[in-house]
């Protein structure tokens, strides 16, 4: 088939030339891995792009790391698993890039495998592991040496390559990968996948792909047009479907969804093909990519049974394919390409991430961790990290827009692996309900990760850095703003348990209280500033579950207040009412967020105190007088004697790009909107918000707290059919 004409006035990248065909000013059709010139001539085709700023900044750090290496070898400073490895460790954690940020030194995390540098591991795991094998029908396998599908042998295994490759074959890998990445969204571009496929898959790149990183995108959408092995017709069912949980009520999808189904035909066929897949045992990694998805779309439903074996499918069918262990530490029995491994890596921490998502959300226990030998939490693909991102489906008023915005998606999903890491030792030590830390234990893992936390903010970039009292008239990309909520919902589990783990001892104890108890409460209010400058951007149509879950956990900060003091301060109260009504209105694609609610509702109703806002008491008093049906209906929906507005019903209206705020300006005036549940408290626009009475801190020594998870005594077979 020949090829489309380029379109007028459009000059085409010479990226797409290889360089023996732009030495020879002769047409290249692009081809990969060889173009058709190249392979009539038997010569090697290679295509070059420009290095980004964030590669060549690896370079530069990697050849100073090398040569300080030499240079203490050649000084004599012992051998090199001992004093230069930890010396190079040290170097290379000052030395971290925001991209290609290698695993951080296991011992700051607190896991006990011993410094897990990526340069120097111990000599015994140093070898290469042979327990990949080949079926078949070509599916590929690990197994150990006591299954039934290896013999036990007396020879060593063979010497591995060195765990990173050369400078040379790493920049070629990455070079690779990153012309590759850039063609096949160039292709993309020129596709023609008809609606509301197209328009669902481009909802799932904006709001899911940035933080999730569950689908490599520049192996799926070509494995789409030619039916290779990363993509298959259920790991789309299971792309739309989850996409149809935030678009079903967007006018471009509503008219192809069938009244009597409601969009669930991708549900459930990418179900039935799931079930039928593992039937036949066939599962690859699409299938993993499938189960996760459907894990996380079970889970904003509330489907905790559902949510909780779709995840654990997804972990042990990782294990199964081997996944876990680093590609590049199989001694020859299968020969992965630059793809292959980049695909493996992304997919092994995207469980990671998840599976400590998912543990937290139900109070249980992590499946996955990282290991000596597990992949390196390198991306060598970081073609995301420059890409503009836009708000896909939100439709702004005729003369205002969302201004270009820089993804860094790749930096954002290298930063939140590394924040749950620190969220895994939090889990394991603090919140795990079967194995029950001692004091010691407990109290080392608080200062440890208090300061590993710590760490991880000051090394945060100030891209991806959200300082509450200097944030931006327009909200970042959606992933950057649940990277920071939830920051600050791992710093509030962390302390919270210590602001009642003993009574108060006179003054001398107030000083140690003070930290953790500001701490929180700060951590607190700064989840409920960004997720109101979130929805004044965005809305309430795309709030993905974390964020909802940090806005949960800030609101058990409050009532933990009010149960330390026995009352309800304004200021407080003003705060709880704005995470109940935020909660209340993204329980539309987070159905399991009701359950959330009512043990607030619980808790308030122990407490004795009255939750309603005086303010919407008058309001709706005068509106039933003036019998105003667009105020009655939306209060007579919601549980709480307050107004709080059904889904979708306020429309956000930025200012245009053009506009700058003044100087006196407040900030959180330039985005504001009519809706009356909310409206930021006002008390968080005063000065000295974090200001906390001395009575507080003693209050707080006699309190209980509150369970980390959202699930309580929840029915695992409940669903009403919303959030699909």
């Amino acid at each position: 088939m020949s090829e489309k004409p380029a379109k007028p006035g459009l000059t085409r990248k010479s990226a797409f030339s290889c360089e023996a065909c732009r030495k020879r000013k002769v047409k290249c059709n692009g081809a990969n891995p060889s173009c058709s010139r190249c392979a009539a001539r038997g010569e090697t085709c290679i295509y070059s792009l420009t290095p980004t700023l964030s590669y060549t900044k690896t370079l530069e750090a990697r050849v100073a790391e090398l040569e300080t290496a030499l240079a203490n070898l050649q000084g004599g400073t012992g051998n090199i698993d001992g004093g230069l490895g930890q010396e190079i460790s040290q170097q290379h954690q000052q030395q971290q890039m925001h991209v290609d940020e290698p695993r951080e030194n296991l011992l700051r995390t607190g896991v006990s495998h011993g410094v897990d540098n990526i340069e120097h591991i111990p000599s015994d795991l140093a070898r290469g592991i042979d327990r990949l094998k080949i079926g078949d029908d070509g599916r590929i396998s690990i197994y150990g040496p006591t299954s039934l599908f290896q013999l036990p042998s007396s020879l060593a295994p063979e010497e591995a390559n060195p765990l990173l490759p050369a400078a040379a074959e790493l920049d070629s890998r990455k070079e690779r990968l990153i012309n590759n990445a850039w063609r096949e969204r160039a292709f993309e571009q020129l596709a023609t996948i008809p609606d509301p496929f197209q328009y669902l898959l481009d909802s799932h790149w904006c709001w899911i792909h940035p933080l999730y990183n569950f689908v490599y995108r520049p192996a799926f959408t070509r494995d789409m047009k030619m039916n290779g092995p990363y993509f298959s017709e259920i790991l789309l069912n299971a792309i739309l479907s989850h996409s149809m949980r935030w678009c079903k009520d967007e006018l471009k999808i509503t008219k192809y969804i069938d009244a009597s189904s409601g969009g669930t035909q991708f549900f459930d066929q990418a179900c039935s093909g799931l079930f039928n897949t593992l039937k036949a045992g066939n599962g690859q990694i699409p299938i993993v990519q499938s189960l996760l998805l459907l894990s996380a779309q079970e889970c904003g439903r509330g489907n905790t049974t559902q949510a909780w074996l779709y995840s654990g499918m997804a972990f042990r069918l990782v294990e199964d394919l081997g996944i876990t262990i680093d590609s590049r530490k199989y001694s020859g029995s299968v020969q992965f390409s630059d793809e292959d491994i980049e695909v493996r890596n992304r997919l092994f921490w995207s469980c990671y991430f998840w599976d400590k998502l998912v543990s937290l959300y139900f109070g249980r226990s992590p499946i996955i961790q990282d290991t000596p030998v597990s992949p390196p939490r390198i991306l060598l693909d970081d073609t995301a990290e420059i890409e503009i991102w836009t708000p896909h489906g939100i439709v702004f008023p005729e003369g205002t827009h969302y201004p270009p915005t820089q993804a860094y998606a790749t930096s954002c999903f290298m930063k939140m692996c590394s924040l749950t890491e620190i969220l895994n030792q939090i889990i394991i030590h603090v919140y795990d309900p079967i194995r029950k830390s001692t004091e010691a234990e407990f109290q080392t893992c608080v200062g440890q990760q208090s300061r590993n936390l710590e760490e991880w903010w000051d090394e945060l970039p100030v891209f991806l850095k959200l300082i509450v009292d200097y944030l931006p008239p327009y909200s970042p990309p959606s992933h950057i703003v649940t990277l920071n909520c939830v920051y600050h919902t791992t710093n509030i589990l962390l302390h919270r348990p210590t602001l009642c783990s003993r009574p108060f001892r006179g003054s001398a104890q107030v000083t140690s209280n003070a930290k953790p108890l500001v701490k929180c409460i700060s951590s607190a209010t700064s989840i409920i500033t960004l997720f109101d400058l979130y929805r004044r951007t965005f809305g309430d149509g795309h709030v993905v579950l974390s964020l909802a879950y940090s806005i949960y956990t800030a609101a058990s900060i409050f009532l933990l207040e009010m149960q330390a003091l026995r009352y309800a301060s304004p200021s407080t109260l003003d705060k709880l009412r704005f995470c109940i009504a935020a909660l209340t209105r993204v329980t539309a694609s987070n159905p399991v967020i009701k359950t959330a609610l009512k043990l607030i509702e619980q808790e308030l109703e122990k407490l004795g105190i009255d939750i309603r806002d005086p303010s919407a008491d008058a309001k709706k008093s005068h509106n039933n007088s003036t019998n105003s049906p667009s105020s009655s209906s939306p209060t007579s929906q919601s549980p709480y004697p307050y107004a709080v507005p059904s889904h979708g019903a306020f429309s956000f209206a930025p200012p245009p790009l053009t506009t700058q705020s003044g100087v006196g300006e407040d900030p959180f005036r330039i985005l504001a909107d009519a809706d009356p549940s909310l409206v930021i408290p006002d008390s968080l626009k005063q000065e000295g918000v974090y200001d906390i009475a001395p009575e507080l801190f003693e209050a707080f020594s006699y309190v209980e707290p509150l369970s980390a998870n959202m699930g309580g005594e929840f029915d695992p077979g409940w669903e009403d059919g919303e959030g699909i």
